[in-house]
């Protein structure tokens, strides 16, 4: 995966257990608690939380870096805090 390669990652959350909207909502915590400029990679599967949190993370001033999925349905969602 493309994301695997980005080395400067600060800080990382698995949601791949959490559902709507705990998935964001734990995303946010974790954006809240970082710096701006600093970068967040989330690991969610289901195609709800894979549309949803990009969407509302850009929505909030962050500026989303990728969005990958594997053979196994795992997403990486890597995201620059604004």
């Amino acid at each position: 995966m493309i994301v695997d390669k980005l080395k400067s990652v600060d800080r990382e959350v698995d949601v791949m257990a959490d559902i709507c909207p705990m998935t964001y909502v734990r995303t946010r915590l974790a954006l809240d608690a970082m710096q701006p400029g600093q970068v967040l990679r989330v690991w969610l599967r289901g195609e709800e939380p894979r549309r949803n949190v990009p969407e509302t993370a850009a929505a909030q001033g962050h500026t989303v870096l990728a969005v990958e999925t594997d053979a196994d349905g795992r997403t990486a969602v890597v995201i620059r805090r604004g």
